[in-house]
């Protein structure tokens, strides 16, 4: 069955897409160089692609192929992190990553890479073919989707960013019904001052969250991340 989605929106206000492509252009070098040395680190590191792609839903509920650095070994099971989301949405707790207390999955320096967000560089594939905006909610899964209550998909009422309001205040100190305000509050309010304003504050954001996940590493890992083999039929993301 397709995602359908409920309510009309305004379009993409042009400013939006003008600065995504400009700052794009702009930290392309960058980007070039960072991708290289991350595709030479997982290579070296778990063998298998470099790169993972993954349904997520976007704007107006629109499904596309969202590009990530693969951070987990080939054939990891995912069921886990369908539990974890409906654990999160049922019992509106913090927002922290299933992985943030050590998880068997993930490569050597995953969690490094998933913690400070740069596994999420390949996106900029999906910023420049307009799947994708710079600042905005971040794209779900289908399966997140579906947990979602009518007014909770109002998130979706602007494209899907790489950084946005929710990621620097707070993030993974934040709990779902806080994300989803802070998520609508944006697409509510969103202007090219604000963007600008998210985009500076992303890096500070970045470190927040690394020592916070430096943080919850050190405490006993659950019993619930010992997954022993990775399952042949799924695939790491």
């Amino acid at each position: 069955m397709p995602v359908t989605f409920i309510n009309k929106s305004t379009p993409v206000p042009e400013w939006k897409r003008t600065t995504d492509l400009v700052c794009c252009l702009l930290a392309l070098p960058i980007l070039a160089v960072l991708t290289l040395f991350m595709s030479v680190l997982i290579h070296l590191f778990s063998p298998g692609p470099v790169f993972f792609r993954q349904e997520r839903v976007g704007y107006r509920g629109r499904r596309f192929m969202c590009y990530k650095f693969r951070t987990m070994v080939v054939g990891a099971d995912t069921s886990l992190h369908r539990k974890h989301v409906a654990e999160l949405v049922d019992r509106n707790a913090p927002m922290v990553k299933i992985d943030a207390r050590g998880d068997a999955r993930l490569i050597p320096c995953g969690w490094l890479l998933r913690a400070v967000g740069l596994d999420e560089l390949p996106q900029i594939v999906n910023v420049l073919r307009g799947d994708m905006s710079l600042v905005g909610p971040r794209p779900c899964i289908r399966y997140e989707y579906e947990m979602y209550q009518p007014w909770q998909r109002e998130r979706f009422d602007t494209l899907p960013g790489l950084t946005g309001l929710w990621q620097v205040s707070g993030k993974n100190r934040t709990t779902f019904e806080e994300m989803m305000h802070l998520d609508i509050k944006y697409v509510r309010t969103k202007t090219w001052w604000l963007d600008v304003r998210i985009i500076f504050l992303t890096v500070p954001a970045m470190i927040i969250q690394f020592y916070d996940t430096k943080r919850q590493r050190k405490l006993p890992r659950p019993a619930t991340l010992d997954l022993g083999p990775a399952a042949p039929d799924r695939v790491a993301q």
